[in-house]
């Protein structure tokens, strides 16, 4: 193992479990006034009045009318308002927000207010959406031909549903008016400069009118990516009219229902088989964006982009969309687009073997893709793939060969079991373009005259450890102590735009800039002097530059990869499924801290099973999410899963810090297939096409068997 690689004590640590910590809610009261919002309703409806009780001195109501410029946060389109515009789109959305000293005097005057509504028809259904935020399209080769000249032709349909962060923190944010006019903006992000990007847009103030912090952040899993600019919206709005600072922290069934989800999606792969191997794809990928578009277009092309697996098929033709409802907004989820496409093409290479009567892991290891191919997007893999060394070492830990053929013999009796295995990748960085044209990420090093060293960067440590690992990766590059160099939490006041935490790109990209900026002090230390250097991102030249128009070239720099095997027991007399054994080895480059990285694994893996098999989240005929708290949202413990092996496989990346690759999102990627495709075999290899697949769906299965 790499001297890196060695574990450390994280720097967070003695703060957090010593609950000297620091969290947007742990703030003192004094001066600041509290603010609770007044949400919609009902789904979709034109607001005729609000009719607000009289407000007590010192109390203040704040909505549309008191945004100083445009009523828009900046994302990626500026189509979510700070508080709603004449319509609601969505049970939850703001309309104003109560503003007072008093925590349940705000809340008592917010329960009083009515809103009139003339109610309109909500759109709930993604398959009747009238209106699409994004839409891709893109291929290579000769798809029709492919088509005409196959053996068979293989068509279906996967569904997979809402996926609910489930962050300890909820959400929440504080403005507070500066003396010299600036305004100050902080809480539970990954992204202080969206934030700071969003807020100065909406208070109508240049660079230096606002600064954002990133406050001690209590777990995002991509939640806090964009919400927290439209929270951040809010408090500063209310900050501006009340001329006090404002803090608004949402309670955990408000979260639940209002905050964003994973996209629920239906793709459908059409394959076309000539002589034993799968020759085209025809992908058609729907993911349902909710009321407002947010992050579904770049969340969209990372699903679109992935959406042929690890696989090299000739001949491709992919189409997404992301489409409006009157339902929850959607955005980013770890995985960000990659665990419903993977899903998707995992379970019908599954589908296609069986079909077939092939072995899927054999069929699988016949079409990998490998070190030249062409991705989806007529870039190339540039660096080995080491799926196969990868599939024989877990075999071997696991026996994942030998159990599947036992248990694909009949069953019978009231508990049988299956074997399900997962190939996957995840491409490190923002999608195509975005870092070298959008981003340009910039990082800085300052020295103090007594030796130590500060990162200056903008990401944001949420559990995943960077305030460790960046000052590891400096420490290494100048031969210093890890006590010497320190990471505090971003504040857009001080910090330079190095991107945002998102894509697994964080050691990737930002990481590898410090390496560089650390290579340049060492050269240039002097004793005894303050000095300070900076380093901007520049697409390697192995990269084939990426052209958004015609979505060719290269879309990522570097892939990581994954084998993830999930083995079950199914009781077919309540429908409940026990996981025997979860196992998956991945490879991310050189790990930074391993047990850092372990932690990464073992919890992305834990969260993906979830999402696999429990986590269902659902609204109702009137578009009211209706598990909306833990009591009715289950969420897997370690005791849901107490055999889970984690494994590293290094591959090293030339261009990464010390070899490092993308880490955080990949672990989750592989377990909604392998989970399924073991529930297949459990259940007799019938095909299944959604998750989550629940204990109800599992005795749904077996009535029709029955039948």
């Amino acid at each position: 193992m790499d001297k890196i690689s060695h574990s450390v004590m994280k720097k967070d640590h003695a703060p957090k479990v010593s609950g000297r910590s620091v969290y947007v809610s742990d703030y003192p009261p004094e001066g600041v006034l509290c603010g609770k919002m007044l949400r919609s309703t009902v789904a979709r409806a034109r607001i005729l009045d609000v009719d607000a009780p009289p407000l007590p001195d010192g109390y203040f109501y704040v909505d549309a009318r008191d945004v100083p410029e445009e009523n828009a946060v900046e994302i990626v389109l500026y189509d979510t308002p700070v508080f709603c515009r004449e319509t609601v789109e969505y049970i939850g959305e703001p309309i104003a927000m109560l503003c007072g000293p008093d925590e349940k005097t705000v809340e008592r005057l917010r329960d009083e207010c009515r809103v009139r509504y003339e109610q309109l028809e909500p759109v709930l259904d993604p398959n009747r959406a009238q209106e699409t935020f994004f839409e891709y399209k893109f291929g290579h080769g000769d798809v029709e031909k492919a088509f005409a000249e196959a053996d068979k032709i293989f068509d279906e349909t996967f569904e997979t549903g809402y996926h609910e962060h489930a962050y300890l923190e909820t959400q929440g944010m504080m403005a507070e008016p500066e003396e010299n006019g600036r305004m100050f903006v902080h809480g539970s992000a990954q992204n202080a400069y969206y934030i700071h990007d969003a807020v100065k847009r909406v208070l109508g103030c240049g660079d230096g009118g606002v600064h954002a912090l990133q406050d001690v952040t209590g777990g995002g899993f991509g939640g806090k990516e964009e919400y927290p600019s439209i929270l951040g919206c809010q408090v500063a709005v209310a900050a501006h009219k009340c001329g006090k600072p404002v803090r608004c922290v949402l309670d955990r069934r408000e979260d639940m229902q209002c905050t964003s989800k994973r996209h629920p999606s239906v793709c459908c792969y059409r394959a076309a088989v000539k002589d034993g191997r799968v020759t085209a794809l025809d992908v058609d990928v729907l993911f349902n964006a909710g009321a407002y578009s947010t992050l579904s277009g770049l969340v969209l092309q990372r699903a679109v982009f992935m959406a042929e697996g690890v696989y090299s098929i000739p001949h491709i033709r992919v189409h997404g969309r992301a489409v409006k409802t009157n339902t929850t907004p959607c955005g980013a989820y770890r995985g960000f687009g990659a665990p419903q496409v993977f899903f998707a093409v995992e379970t019908l290479m599954n589908h296609i073997a069986r079909d077939l009567g092939v072995d899927p892991l054999v069929f699988k290891a016949a079409h990998l893709a490998r070190q030249g191919d062409l991705t989806a997007t007529c870039g190339r893999y540039h660096f080995p793939i080491p799926l196969p060394a990868m599939i024989e070492k877990i075999d071997r830990a696991c026996g994942y060969r030998k159990k599947a053929v036992s248990y694909g013999q009949p069953q019978s009796g009231r508990y049988r079991r299956g074997i399900g295995l997962s190939l996957c990748s995840h491409g490190g960085g923002l999608n195509g373009a975005t870092e070298n044209e959008l981003t340009k990420s910039v990082v800085r090093l300052h020295k103090n005259a007594d030796g130590t060293v500060e990162v200056l960067a903008a990401n944001g440590e949420i559990g995943q450890g960077l305030r460790t690992t960046f000052p590891k990766i400096v420490a290494e590059t100048l031969g210093l102590p890890l006590d010497k160099v320190f990471y505090d939490h971003p504040d857009t006041a001080r910090v330079p735009n190095s991107g945002p935490t998102a894509g697994s790109r964080s050691i990737l990209i930002a990481g590898e800039l410090l390496r560089r900026a650390a290579v340049k002090l060492r050269e240039q230390w002097a004793d005894g002097q303050e000095q300070e250097v900076e380093e901007h991102y520049h697409d390697p030249d192995f990269l084939i530059p990426f052209d958004m128009e015609k979505m060719e070239g290269d879309a990522y720099p570097a892939y990581s990869w994954s084998v993830s095997v999930i083995e079950l027991e199914v009781d077919t007399l309540t429908g409940i499924s026990k996981v025997l054994g979860a196992y998956g080895i991945f490879d991310v480059g050189t790990p930074i801290d391993r047990n850092i990285v372990m932690g990464q694994m073992e919890g992305g893996f834990l969260q993906g099973i979830g999402f696999a098999s429990m986590e269902k989240m659902a609204y109702d005929r009137n578009g009211f999410i209706r598990n909306n708290n833990f009591a009715d949202y289950l969420i897997p413990t370690a005791k849901d899963v107490p055999n889970l092996k984690t494994m590293l496989h290094v591959e090293s990346y030339p261009f990464g810090p010390y070899g490092a690759k993308g880490a955080g999102e990949l672990p989750l990627v592989g377990a909604p297939a392998a989970y399924l495709a073991a529930m297949e075999q459990a259940l007799g290899g019938r095909p299944l096409h959604h998750v989550p697949f629940t204990a109800e769906d599992t005795i749904l299965a077996l009535a029709k068997e029955e039948r």
